[in-house]
Protein backbone atom coordinates (compact mmCIF):
# COMPACT_ATOMS: atom_id res chain seq x y z
CA UNK A 1 0.00 0.00 0.00
CA UNK A 2 2.68 2.35 0.64
CA UNK A 3 4.74 1.78 -1.82
CA UNK A 4 1.73 2.77 -4.42
CA UNK A 5 0.63 5.43 -2.55
CA UNK A 6 4.45 7.21 -1.27
CA UNK A 7 3.83 9.59 1.97
CA UNK A 8 2.10 12.69 2.13
CA UNK A 9 -1.70 11.45 1.95
CA UNK A 10 -3.70 12.69 5.06
CA UNK A 11 -3.82 9.50 8.27
CA UNK A 12 -7.31 9.26 6.91
CA UNK A 13 -6.40 7.88 3.39
CA UNK A 14 -4.01 5.64 4.47
CA UNK A 15 -6.61 4.47 7.52
CA UNK A 16 -9.14 4.03 4.50
CA UNK A 17 -6.38 2.20 2.39
CA UNK A 18 -5.05 0.06 5.38
CA UNK A 19 -8.86 -1.42 6.06
CA UNK A 20 -9.28 -2.12 2.29
CA UNK A 21 -6.12 -4.78 2.76
CA UNK A 22 -6.99 -6.17 6.29
CA UNK A 23 -10.59 -6.98 4.92
CA UNK A 24 -8.76 -8.03 1.50
CA UNK A 25 -6.40 -10.45 3.67
CA UNK A 26 -9.70 -11.68 6.23
CA UNK A 27 -8.47 -9.88 9.32
CA UNK A 28 -10.99 -9.00 11.65
CA UNK A 29 -10.50 -5.11 12.54
CA UNK A 30 -12.48 -2.08 14.66
CA UNK A 31 -12.02 1.21 13.28
CA UNK A 32 -12.73 4.33 15.95
CA UNK A 33 -13.11 2.64 18.93
CA UNK A 34 -14.14 4.39 21.67
CA UNK A 35 -11.87 4.49 24.62
CA UNK A 36 -13.47 5.97 28.46
CA UNK A 37 -11.32 6.65 30.94
CA UNK A 38 -12.24 5.43 34.08
CA UNK A 39 -11.17 7.32 37.43
CA UNK A 40 -12.74 6.28 40.81
CA UNK A 41 -15.81 4.57 39.55
CA UNK A 42 -16.27 7.38 37.01
CA UNK A 43 -16.65 6.59 33.57
CA UNK A 44 -15.35 9.61 31.34
CA UNK A 45 -15.87 10.32 27.70
CA UNK A 46 -12.85 12.30 26.65
CA UNK A 47 -13.32 11.60 22.98
CA UNK A 48 -9.90 9.23 22.75
CA UNK A 49 -10.61 7.07 19.61
CA UNK A 50 -8.30 4.09 18.85
CA UNK A 51 -7.38 4.12 15.00
CA UNK A 52 -7.81 0.36 14.72
CA UNK A 53 -7.91 -2.94 16.67
CA UNK A 54 -6.67 -5.75 14.41
CA UNK A 55 -7.84 -9.79 15.81
CA UNK A 56 -9.21 -7.75 18.80
CA UNK A 57 -5.64 -8.13 19.94
CA UNK A 58 -3.50 -5.49 18.56
CA UNK A 59 -4.03 -1.48 18.46
CA UNK A 60 -2.30 0.45 15.52
CA UNK A 61 -2.20 4.14 16.23
CA UNK A 62 -1.66 5.69 12.75
CA UNK A 63 0.10 8.65 11.89
CA UNK A 64 1.04 10.99 8.64
CA UNK A 65 3.69 13.25 10.98
CA UNK A 66 7.17 14.29 9.99
CA UNK A 67 8.44 12.44 12.78
CA UNK A 68 7.21 10.14 15.41
CA UNK A 69 7.81 11.95 19.08
CA UNK A 70 7.91 10.43 22.45
CA UNK A 71 4.16 12.26 23.14
CA UNK A 72 3.15 9.46 20.22
CA UNK A 73 4.47 6.46 21.98
CA UNK A 74 3.07 7.52 25.22
CA UNK A 75 -0.15 7.70 23.43
CA UNK A 76 -0.20 4.39 22.36
CA UNK A 77 1.16 3.34 25.39
CA UNK A 78 -1.77 4.76 27.07
CA UNK A 79 -4.31 3.42 24.73
CA UNK A 80 -2.79 0.22 25.62
CA UNK A 81 -3.13 0.20 29.58
CA UNK A 82 -6.61 1.63 29.13
CA UNK A 83 -8.15 -0.98 26.58
CA UNK A 84 -6.08 -3.85 28.81
CA UNK A 85 -4.79 -5.16 25.25
CA UNK A 86 -0.77 -5.98 25.45
CA UNK A 87 0.47 -5.22 21.74
CA UNK A 88 0.70 -1.94 19.63
CA UNK A 89 1.92 -0.34 16.29
CA UNK A 90 2.51 3.45 16.15
CA UNK A 91 3.10 3.55 12.42
CA UNK A 92 3.77 6.77 10.36
CA UNK A 93 2.96 6.98 6.77
CA UNK A 94 4.77 10.51 5.93
CA UNK A 95 8.04 8.10 5.76
CA UNK A 96 10.41 7.48 2.39
CA UNK A 97 10.35 3.60 3.75
CA UNK A 98 7.19 2.77 5.84
CA UNK A 99 9.66 0.25 7.96
CA UNK A 100 11.27 3.15 9.62
CA UNK A 101 8.33 4.97 10.47
CA UNK A 102 6.92 2.17 12.55
CA UNK A 103 7.29 1.53 16.46
CA UNK A 104 6.28 -1.92 18.52
CA UNK A 105 5.08 -1.66 21.95
CA UNK A 106 4.47 -3.92 24.29
CA UNK A 107 2.50 -3.63 27.91
CA UNK A 108 3.40 -7.03 30.61
CA UNK A 109 1.47 -6.89 33.00
CA UNK A 110 2.83 -8.35 36.26
CA UNK A 111 0.98 -7.93 39.95
CA UNK A 112 -0.31 -4.72 40.05
CA UNK A 113 3.03 -3.31 37.76
CA UNK A 114 2.53 -2.38 34.23
CA UNK A 115 6.14 -3.39 32.54
CA UNK A 116 6.49 -1.21 29.23
CA UNK A 117 8.68 -2.53 26.61
CA UNK A 118 9.13 -0.55 23.22
CA UNK A 119 10.89 -2.35 20.08
CA UNK A 120 12.10 -0.28 16.99
CA UNK A 121 12.32 -2.02 14.16
CA UNK A 122 13.52 -5.04 16.10
CA UNK A 123 15.77 -3.80 18.41
CA UNK A 124 14.64 -3.09 21.92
Amino acid sequence: MHRALGPGLLESAYEECLCHELGLRGLSFERQVDLPVAYKGLRLRCGYKIDLIVQKEVILELKAIEAILPVHEAQLLTYLKLSGKHVGLLINFNTPVLTRGIRREELFFRCSLCLCVSVVNGVS
